[in-house]
């Protein structure tokens, strides 16, 4: 049985407030702001979370490890790019949902040498815990947040344990309560 941890809506508040450093602005500025970033502190990874963050990055000229898209900007439907990624996984998440299925093919995309891309049935927003939990402590993950600007998350030891205390708290799809 595939497990699945449901988001509740307390949760759901507390995920609104970024999870690393918000970066505000125009495209050029937050672009700029994330370059010096990675020229500074050389991530061991770099992997971002949405359609539009991952466009903008690639744009740029700079080079990421993983890539997590569902075709969707804002919750509308846009066509999947091909941005050129060594190999493509497959991966099914319901919105508002973590599935095992999901967060076992991101942590193989991520322990993979190369670009890789994850393409996500459903929805990719939550997937950015997976992304934090199973990149290489080093690393950075970057997800949109929506009107505002970018989310850049310094992977430690302390955020990882934050991520695992979340995901605890998450509603188990699976009970029969």
């Amino acid at each position: 049985m595939i497990d699945i941890r449901i988001l509740t809506s307390d949760l759901r508040k507390e995920l609104k407030a970024p999870l690393g450093l918000l970066i505000k602005g125009s495209y050029k500025q937050t672009i700029e702001k994330l370059r010096k970033i990675v020229e500074e502190t050389k991530p061991e990874k770099i992997v971002a979370v949405g359609d539009r963050v991952t466009k903008n990055i690639l744009r740029s000229g700079i080079i990421l490890d993983v890539a997590i898209v569902d075709g969707k900007v804002m919750r509308k439907q846009v066509k999947l790019e091909n941005f050129g990624a060594k190999r493509i996984f497959y991966t099914s998440n319901p919105a508002g949902t973590l599935s095992e299925e999901a967060c076992r093919t991101i942590e193989e995309a991520i322990d993979l040498s190369g670009f890789n891309e994850v393409q996500v049935d459903g929805e990719e927003d939550l997937l950015a815990l997976a992304a934090v939990l199973y990149a290489p402590v080093g690393s950075i993950v970057v997800y949109g947040q929506p009107k505002k600007g970018m989310v850049v998350v310094s992977v430690t030891n302390d955020v990882k344990r934050k991520i695992r205390d979340i995901m605890n708290r998450m509603k188990n799809g699976n009970s029969k309560d």
